[in-house]
């Protein structure tokens, strides 16, 4: 039996998540929103909603707008002069109302308001994962497992061929051949896999503030791809003029002076996905954030004839996100436009500021790949 301040709680719920959908593209950008994860949860502060409060009034204090005072006079103050002096009071204040959104409705909400379309695997039938799913109804089991609805209904079905029910007085008892229990079966189903390989330029041109943009780019592209596949690998390259994977931790906060080789990055990608990524199982996800400076132009032509042969072929797609720098030269971009002008496998995109990130993962997701 659903209780009314269950159903009301469900609908103010439901009230609060549809304003974060129709906000999403306010909170995209917004590095907050991403700060606890634990347990997949995402708590999203929702600023400018009050929390109702019930005050019951002191009898024998006049009505609304009664009492000393003239027109203009301020309200809520004790002293002339708006300072706000005085005891501590003891009514509410304002709130600001944190809502828990898990990450797979968090995922929906970003397919919805994104159009992202479902994303077709390749090549994964050939993992096997074993799943319980409990979908069978036993006589005997443990009494964690009771199914409620299928006990009572055995239980009044007993009663009423009996004689026992009495409609005036309908009181269902069940006893214990009534008891009916919830047991799984066990199948084998095809598990969709990708890995996600992140690459960074951490040259001296790329600040905090470029990679605060790469963070929460990165998470929004993690939120759709768990909820596309059922196992998901993240790995993290960091370079300058050479590169080195690295743990999450590192990869967000390292920060070096050298100069930049785009290609070490791309090599070390290809050599990772040859050594543990078969293409024929994984789905494949590399990911290049820079401000678009790069050594040489013979580097970049190493970098073009590398994607050609080497990791376009293995990958679902391949993106490259650009964020704005006051040192980098930005050119980067624009050589692979040149190169790769109307490919369906790579995805570039200008990454300026905080509020182009939606702009930046429809590109990258748009396509369904």
């Amino acid at each position: 039996m659903v209780l009314k301040i269950d159903r009301d709680l469900n609908r103010f719920q439901e009230i609060i998540k549809g304003r974060i959908k129709r906000n999403l593209k306010k909170y995209v950008s917004k590095g907050e929103m991403i700060g606890k994860v634990g347990n997949d949860v995402v708590t999203i502060p929702l600023p400018q909603i009050e929390i109702p409060q019930f005050r019951y009034a002191m009898q024998q204090t006049g009505g609304i707008g009664q009492g000393d005072g003239e027109a203009g006079t301020p309200v809520g103050f004790d002293s002339e002069d708006g300072s706000g002096a005085g005891e501590a009071g003891n009514l509410p204040g304002q709130h600001i109302l944190e809502v828990d959104v898990s990450l797979e409705e968090l995922a929906t909400m970003l397919g919805d308001e994104l159009e992202l379309p479902k994303i077709l695997p390749k090549g994964s039938s050939r993992i096997l994962a074993e799943r319980e799913k409990y979908s069978s109804v036993y006589h005997a089991g443990p009494e964690s497992l009771i199914h409620f609805k299928r006990t009572f209904k055995e239980a009044l079905k007993r009663q009423i061929s009996s004689g026992e029910y009495d409609e005036n007085d309908p009181m269902i008892i069940p006893i214990k051949q009534d008891k009916r229990y919830r047991a799984a079966k066990r199948t084998e189903r095809p598990q969709n896999n990708a890995v996600i390989i992140y690459m960074m330029d951490v040259s001296g041109s790329m600040g905090d503030e470029q990679k605060e943009i790469v963070r929460i780019t990165s998470f929004w592209i993690d939120t759709w791809l768990r909820s596309q596949y059922d196992g998901l690998d993240t790995r993290y390259i960091i370079h300058d003029a050479a590169a080195k994977e690295v743990d999450r931790e590192t990869f967000y906060h390292t920060r070096e002076s050298g100069g930049t080789l785009i290609s070490s990055a791309y090599r070390l990608c290809n050599q990772i996905i040859d050594a543990e990524y078969p293409v024929c199982d994984w789905n494949i996800y590399p990911f290049h954030f820079s401000d678009g400076d790069n050594w040489s132009g013979e580097d970049t032509k190493q970098c073009v004839d590398f994607l050609k042969a080497e990791i376009l072929p293995k990958s679902n797609i391949f993106c490259y996100g650009q964020v704005e720098s006051r040192y980098g030269s930005g050119q980067f971009i624009k050589d692979l436009g040149e190169h790769f002008q109307g490919s369906e496998v790579v995805m570039t995109s200008k990454i300026d500021n905080k509020d182009a990130i939606y702009t930046a993962i429809k590109t990258f997701l748009g396509k369904g790949k």
